[in-house]
């Protein structure tokens, strides 16, 4: 599992830190991976310069499963383990 924020390495490395991630947190500053990934918000939003919080479930093929547009942060966790679980299962 990886996670990726457009802020710089040591804002990820604090932050990471904090929220005691068990996982790495990688910085996208350029933005090339959130525009590939399609989670830009348009130019003039208001929040343009954050990406959308989207989640994407990848197998070991690099096949990308399943798609989450996050809305509710305390429940997400359990929604992707419990697809994870599904796909696992074949």
């Amino acid at each position: 599992m990886l996670g990726i924020s457009f802020d710089a390495p040591v804002a990820n490395k604090r932050f990471a830190d904090k929220q005691r991630f068990a996982f790495s947190l990688l910085s996208d500053i350029d933005h090339t991976v959130g525009e590939a990934y399609g989670v830009m918000r348009p130019a003039g939003h208001k929040w343009a310069d954050l990406p959308r919080r989207i989640t994407f479930l990848i197998d070991p093929d690099r096949v990308v499963r399943r798609v989450y547009d996050v809305a509710d942060v305390a429940l997400h966790a359990d929604e992707v383990l419990a697809d994870l679980r599904q796909l696992t299962r074949g």
